[in-house]
């Protein structure tokens, strides 16, 4: 790629992410298939310990399973804002106006429900343990996030915990651990977003 092309894209980029935020508010409207089923797709092609690729993305459509998830997840979000998150967590939430009642899981048109597959079985039947596991699900979840942005689509990343039921609701093997909840669809006519400010380059850089 020539220089001038790479410094272009790169701004743009930089630009375009620039304006990505986290909704909760969405609409009911359905979103293409296809744009959903090429943002997994790239979060696939995401960097793995060993290129064991130890992810799996279960794409949530059906009306009443994304009940049941919500119901669970509410659940157990009452136990943590009741006191389980602990005085310190809750007073960081606080800015961001969240609390236990979690419409996005049934307002957005789909979840994706990454989970992370913490060993498999081999030829003979044997658990492998699969390795940088947390790492490599973090860096294809960031990929997917960046992907449902591009191409025009509102997400969250919500990580209720725990979170053992999303594996007993969606009835995922034992080998598969959940790691987050995305709702992905379009944001809501008035949805509103908290007036956040991010770090500047100089905040997060160091270059030695």
């Amino acid at each position: 790629m020539p220089v001038e092309q790479s410094l272009a894209t790169a701004a743009d980029l930089r630009r375009r992410m620039d304006e990505r935020r986290t909704v909760r508010m969405f609409s009911p409207d359905p979103v293409p298939t296809q744009v959903v089923l090429d943002a997994i797709a790239v979060a696939s092609t995401a960097p793995s310990g060993a290129h064991q690729q130890p992810w799996t993305f279960v794409r949530v459509v059906d009306p009443e399973v994304r009940k049941a998830i919500r119901e669970a997840a509410e659940n157990e979000e009452r136990i943590s804002y009741a006191g389980r998150l602990g005085d310190e967590w809750l007073d960081a939430l606080r800015p961001l106006g969240t609390d236990d009642v979690k419409p996005h899981l049934t307002d957005a048109p789909e979840l994706i429900v990454v989970f992370q597959q913490r060993f498999y079985l081999d030829e003979n039947g044997r658990s492998r343990k699969h390795y940088y596991v947390d790492e490599s699900v973090g860096i294809a979840v960031g990929m997917l996030l960046t992907a449902l942005h591009l191409a025009g689509l509102a997400a969250l990343t919500h990580t209720p915990s725990p979170m053992k039921f999303l594996g007993e609701v969606l009835g995922r093997p034992r080998n598969e651990k959940a790691f987050a909840v995305i709702p992905v669809g379009y944001p809501a006519e008035d949805c509103v977003v908290p007036n956040l400010v991010r770090k500047s380059l100089d905040q997060v850089l160091v270059t030695i």
